[in-house]
């Protein structure tokens, strides 16, 4: 996903004289060369990241269309005053690449690790968020998301799924399991192991790559009485939009993604995603016993 972004981006600096990056060191050899071709819109400030986001809001007032990048935690944990004053505030959009989603780089401890990343930008006013599944989502999305004026989250990680979903953010239905079946939403790159965790139970199975603005026609279409969610970041993160949507029906809903406990733990980024529950087991008995009553 990392790869494709800067391949993307470079692109976007050569195809249209109104786009920039800035950087704080993270990815800085990588831009080297369209750095050298254009000297005057990619800015690296240094290890500097409240200054990353501000010099982003300057150049989004000048009428430059800025895409700001660093790990997750630092892009938006570390500079979130600067989101909510020099960009929200200010009405100056931006759109944000982040690597190291939640703990991919979890062998660099806790300080790189950002699983309420999302949870933070959705403090946030009306910016999009976007969580590739597969690298050959990454171009579509960023591109769409430099296409516009507001501000946007691209959310890249290590983890993805074995194939590409494409599509434009609108809830995609991946496994019918017919009328009445609990419906599990999976985002990003959580739909392979919900797909192989469900895989003997009555559940339906619809897969986004945008979390913002949530699909809600397409989930009231979909929705039963049980749902299921399954987040790559904080668990429950969108719980109030999927809440909000279904207000109206009697509904249950079960919220999987990486927990609050502190785990003070490093290990891998696979060793997490099985210590949150969120491989094919972990989500498998999390759902059977969410289900269980109307199975037995």
């Amino acid at each position: 996903m990392r790869d494709t972004f800067i391949d993307t981006t470079t692109a976007l600096l050569a195809e249209d004289p109104r786009t920039a990056l800035v950087l704080a060191d993270i990815s800085a050899a990588a831009f080297a060369p369209a750095a050298a071709r254009h000297p005057d819109r990619v800015l690296n400030v240094g290890i500097r990241e409240q200054l990353m986001v501000g010099v982003a809001g300057g150049l989004a007032l000048t009428g430059l269309r800025p895409i700001v990048h660093s790990y997750a935690p630092f892009l938006v944990e570390r500079a979130y005053e600067q989101l909510k004053l020099d960009l929200d505030h200010q009405g100056a959009g931006a759109v944000l690449v982040s690597v190291g989603a939640s703990y991919d780089r979890a062998a660099a401890g806790r300080t790189h690790l950002s699983p309420a990343d999302v949870a933070l930008i959705d403090t946030l006013h009306d910016w999009a968020v976007h969580v590739p599944g597969h690298p050959a989502e990454v171009a579509g999305l960023l591109r769409a998301a430099v296409g516009t004026d507001t501000s946007a989250y691209l959310r890249l990680s290590v983890l993805h799924n074995d194939r590409t979903r494409g599509g434009d953010g609108a809830l995609q239905l991946v496994r019918d399991a017919g009328p009445g079946a609990a419906l599990l939403v999976a985002v990003g790159p959580t739909l392979d192991a919900a797909l192989a965790g469900v895989t003997d139970l009555p559940v339906t199975v619809a897969y986004t790559n945008r979390p913002r603005p949530f699909d809600v026609a397409g989930l009231r279409a979909l929705a039963g009485r049980d749902v299921i969610l399954v987040e790559p970041y904080l668990a429950g993160t969108s719980s109030r939009v999927v809440t909000a949507a279904l207000a109206d029906r009697a509904h249950r809903l079960l919220t999987l993604g990486v927990g609050r406990q502190e785990l003070r733990r490093y290990g891998s980024a696979d060793d997490h995603t099985r210590w949150h529950g969120l491989d094919a087991a972990g989500l498998r008995r999390s759902v059977a016993d969410f289900l269980s009553p109307a199975l037995v």
